[in-house]
């Protein structure tokens, strides 16, 4: 396999790949602003210049220095390659390159919402000049609403040009451009339009510096104090790899995380802004029992308790069964549910949620797809059922079996959909004389006719695993703990056997859920096919820390 060398340390490499792409796929830093994966190469910030060597084949191979810099990003990898990103005309370069994307900022790092995750922050500590000689009058720029949802602050820009390279290349929109020349340079929007594509919160993720910001994150935390934990879309069907950002127990904001064979490095706006209703002031927080009074929230576990006796005997007085398991509960959910309803019920009729759909799938130049079917489980939930055995039903199918079947006593239901989904139908076919068990997260058409409702939790309270429209099984872990005192449908599926059976109730473990459903023949692959999120290495700082 071909190799270069980068500051000492061999790298291999494929064929077709840029030096800047070997060293990073090496973890070896090599500063870069306009460059990105997902975007065209222009090779115009300079940061990036190297000293490079190679072999010259006039001169029976012998490693002779290029006659000038090369722009790492453009340049691409040959075998026997010397690359130097630390020699004194690399390291002159970069402390040029530096000291004049500062010369117009206005250096407002405490007052800006990228700080602690800037590469200009970064780059002025590891490659740049300790001090300005610049003494002049700063060009000032204006602070600009380009969109929907984004800020730009003419003044942070650097001119990196990966914001119209991304709305001309990926989305097709083309909204932004590059208006003037030299220092008067700026980005703007084409007169008339807004930057009001499907996409648009992604200008904000590529953004290596503070210049576009957005609104809905604008000075609500600060970086540093967010844990990151690794997710899947819990709202369409797409499945794309998400980043959950939270702090004590609050989703602050969803970032994509990077997967070419899913999502590639983008998600919809749709994505980014939809988990707005896990704390929505609406959300159930505390089980309720039909004819009895609310509990206070320092009741909450003699609620539960209560509650969930409450569930088991009247499921078990019921005698017949019907369990409808939502499109948006994970595969680990539907087995829980589905196990509970078949103990009770060898016989019970199991049928899957209503699954909604917004016009067609859009698909972008760029590759990008947008589902139209807005649940992430839907196919996922079926593959348990089935394999659970009996058939199964759609939404429309089960309406109509408790139309039609007056044996069906006791239902259990599960909701968990960002907006109201009980339709009139649904409501009717329930009827009023049936034992209802309602787990779900905002109240609804069916919250107050429920005979035991159950707040559940939402995806990103809980682990699981997601099939998405192409099939593939992907797992994700809880971000935050449950809000209050919601528990997943899993737990509250435990808990009602354990009352059942009179045990003590075991703790759900999605990984061990797995682990059982592959036992199965039909469940095979929740062994074996299901793709777990890459945990990212711990960065640790290499500033220098002294004792005062």
């Amino acid at each position: 396999m071909p190799q270069i060398t980068i500051n000492g340390q061999p790298a291999a490499f494929e064929e077709g790949q840029s030096i800047l792409e070997v060293a990073l796929a090496q973890e070896q830093e090599i500063p870069h602003y306009c460059w990105h994966p997902g975007l065209s190469v222009v090779a115009s910030c300079r940061i990036c210049l190297a000293e490079v060597w190679a072999p010259n084949p006039r001169n029976d191979g012998k490693l002779e220095p290029l006659p000038k810099l090369v722009p790492t990003c453009q340049t691409p990898a040959e075998d026997g390659q010397v690359v130097y990103t630390d020699s004194p005309k690399a390291v002159a370069n970069q402390r040029s390159v530096m000291e004049l994307l500062l010369i117009n900022h206005p250096v407002d790092c405490p007052v800006c919402d990228q700080a602690g995750e800037c590469y200009l922050q970064d780059y002025a500590y590891r490659y740049g000049r300790a001090n300005s000689r610049f003494e002049e009058e700063k060009i000032k720029q204006p602070k600009k609403d380009i969109g929907e949802h984004v800020l730009l602050y003419g003044d942070r820009c650097i001119m990196c040009t990966r914001c119209v390279r991304f709305t001309r290349e990926v989305t097709g929109t083309a909204e932004l451009m590059v208006d003037g020349r030299g220092a008067f340079e700026e980005i703007d929007v084409f007169p008339g339009e807004a930057l009001d594509n499907e996409l648009s919160g992604n200008v904000v993720d590529i953004c290596p510096v503070g210049a576009l910001l957005d609104k809905d994150f604008l000075f609500a935390q600060r970086v540093w104090f967010l844990t990151r934990t690794p997710s899947i879309d819990g709202i369409t069907a797409s499945g794309d790899n998400i980043s959950v950002e939270h702090n004590k127990g609050s989703v602050f904001r969803v970032k994509p995380r990077p997967n070419e064979a899913v999502n590639k490095w983008w998600i919809s706006d749709e994505i980014r802004y939809g988990w707005k209703f896990i704390h929505d002031e609406t959300r159930m927080k505390l089980p309720v029992v039909r004819g009895c009074d609310p509990w206070e929230m320092p009741q909450a576990a003699q609620a539960w308790e209560a509650s969930i006796e409450s569930a088991a005997r009247g499921l078990q007085q019921a005698g017949h069964l019907a369990v409808m398991i939502s499109p948006m509960l994970s595969c680990e959910d539907a087995w829980h549910l589905a196990s509970l309803a078949r103990s009770l019920d060898p016989e019970a009729v199991l049928g899957i949620g209503p699954v909604p759909f917004n016009g067609e799938d859009k698909t972008f130049p760029g590759g990008y797809t947008i589902r139209a079917e807005k649940a992430p489980n839907a196919r996922g939930v079926r593959r348990v059922l089935e394999a659970i055995g009996g058939e199964v039903l759609d939404a429309a199918g089960f309406q109509s079996k408790l139309h039609s079947d007056s044996s069906i006593q006791g239902i259990i239901l599960t909701g968990n959909y960002p907006s109201e989904w009980v339709t009139p139908n649904l409501a009717a076919s329930v009827g009023d004389n049936r034992f209802l068990v309602m787990m779900d997260t905002l109240p609804n058409g069916l919250t107050e006719r429920a005979d035991v409702l159950l707040p559940s939790a939402t995806w990103v309270e809980k682990a699981g695993t997601f099939e998405n429209a192409d099939g593939l099984l992907q797992a994700f872990e809880r971000a935050i703990s449950p809000v209050d005192y919601c528990k997943s449908e899993s737990q509250i599926a435990l808990d009602l056997l354990a009352c059942i059976e009179g045990t003590r109730s075991a703790v759900f473990n999605a990984v061990a859920t797995r682990q059982v459903m592959a036992g199965q023949a039909a469940l095979e692959r929740f062994m074996t096919g299901v793709t777990l999120p890459t945990v990212s290495r711990e960065v640790e700082s290499d500033m220098e820390l002294i004792e005062l």
